[in-house]
């Protein structure tokens, strides 16, 4: 793999300087957009399909950086520039229908695909915002939870398929689907699909898609388990690694406060979402049971609150999911999957109420808030329990989170550390005998004062 160096190329320039189509420069204007970001100067460059042809490229940056337009742009910077000639008969190729009453499979040019319904929704809302000057390229999204009668109308004729793994694959052994006209492969948070078990679907499609001219992949970390995955899927590629996860999120400010017990931890939340300063909050649950259960109770409290998991239909997790673009939901009660895609800059505060199950997921979930430039606050509760796996995210994050407490909600146990195992400093092993170190019960007591929130 050929790393690239992360020198902002255009960035000076704005997007003009990256010689994008003209349509879309029109509609990255129309949408505000200035200056383009470090992920996207750094790997449109080499992802445009130009000449010699553009590279595959792994990508790594962190949440909220851009990366969407970072790889949308390049694909649909290829299909504008491809001669309509180019296009088959039954026009499939350019994005237009077939006539009435003519069944032929969708033959698109790019695919996307992601690991939730909802980042695949966020992406094609996306995609259809930068061609809206662009004619004869049509966005369709394939997820799950949809009825087929809808996808397939809206499939018909797509140069662009925007899709969740499984109902990808659920639409090709149906015979409405075609993969082998597809030019461009794009996963996005490969490490997510991996963790949800899409290792032998992105084995199927890769063998679906194998003349492809150029493969891109997003991940949070260039882990060993999605460099096997590249090594498996991709030519060459060439790696561009920007922010990383574990990169310090200077835009977030974090804390953690220690609970002596659930009761303890639901009114430290309940003292938090009475801030004035909160436009809208993510109250992440570990499952979905505590979700549902959470949000009834914000809601019996007078929160305008509201669940959002894998288990509800995707009619109603669209309709919550708009609420809160529109500023009707004020505290929306997620698990990790369900939260994954979702970018409103007016979420000013995340709440880990429910500690992920892996260390990551924290850095994906904090990364909900300071988004467009904002600052957020991402506030974590904690029972003594938890203390192995707060050290495992202090350790993935590379960097420790102030423990503070509230005036009047102050926790009277102090959490034990771990006797084994790499404190969040990178040092092994523990000092004192009590089972924690000297520095962090001095700084848990220090902590212990009262502070403002």
């Amino acid at each position: 793999m050929n790393p690239i160096s992360s020198t902002a190329t255009g960035r000076d320039g704005g997007f003009a300087a990256l010689d994008l189509a003209e349509p879309l420069l029109r509609a990255i204007a129309d949408l505000g957009y200035v200056q383009p970001t470090p992920v996207q100067a750094a790997a449109i460059p080499p992802a445009l399909t130009r000449d010699a042809g553009g590279a595959d490229l792994m990508v790594s940056s962190q949440t909220g950086s851009g990366k969407t337009a970072a790889y949308l742009l390049p694909v649909l910077d290829a299909l504008s520039r491809q001669p309509v000639a180019e296009a088959p008969r039954d026009g499939a190729r350019r994005g237009r229908a077939p006539a009435r009453g003519r069944f032929e499979p969708a033959a698109p040019l790019a695919l996307v695909l992601c690991p939730t319904r909802e980042l695949a929704q966020q992406v094609a809302g996306d995609a259809i915002d930068l061609l809206r000057h662009t004619r004869g390229l049509r966005v369709a999204t394939v997820v799950g939870g949809m009825p087929y009668p809808v996808q397939l109308q809206r499939l018909a004729g797509a140069a662009v398929v925007i899709a969740t793994p499984g109902r990808l694959l659920d639409l090709h052994r149906g015979g409405h689907l075609r993969l082998d006209a597809v030019q461009h492969v794009v996963l996005d948070e490969a490490d997510r699909m991996l963790d949800l078990g899409f290792a032998e679907d992105l084995a199927e499609i890769h063998r679906l898609t194998e003349s492809r001219r150029q493969t891109l992949m997003f991940s949070a970390t260039f882990a060993p388990r999605i460099q096997a995955l590249a090594a498996r899927i991709m030519r060459d590629p060439q790696r561009v690694a920007l922010e990383t996860a574990q990169d310090r999120h200077t835009h977030i400010e974090q804390r953690l406060y220690w609970c002596d017990s659930p009761s303890h931890k639901r009114r430290v939340l309940d003292h938090w979402l009475r801030d004035e300063a909160i436009e809208q909050a993510i109250v992440f649950a570990s499952t979905q049971i505590e979700c549902d259960e959470l949000a009834q109770d914000l809601q019996q409290a007078g929160f305008a609150a509201v669940a959002l998991h894998g288990a509800l239909s995707q009619g109603l997790r669209n309709r919550r999911l708009q609420a809160l673009r529109q500023g009707q939901v004020r505290i929306l009660v997620a698990t990790d999957v369900a939260a994954r895609g979702i970018d409103v800059p007016t979420i000013t505060h995340v709440f880990n109420y429910g500690l992920p199950m892996k260390a990551e997921d924290y850095v994906h979930r904090i990364g909900r808030t300071g988004r467009a430039g904002r600052r957020g606050l991402a506030v974590t509760m904690a029972e003594p329990r938890d203390r192995r796996r707060i050290g495992a995210i202090e350790a993935f994050s590379r960097q420790p989170i102030p423990a503070l407490t509230i005036p009047g909600l102050e926790p009277q146990r102090l959490p034990e550390a771990p006797r084994h195992g790499r404190r969040p400093d990178g040092n092994r092993g523990w000092a004192g005998r009590s089972g924690a170190p000297r520095a962090q019960r001095a700084e848990f007591a220090a902590a212990r004062r009262p502070a403002a929130r």
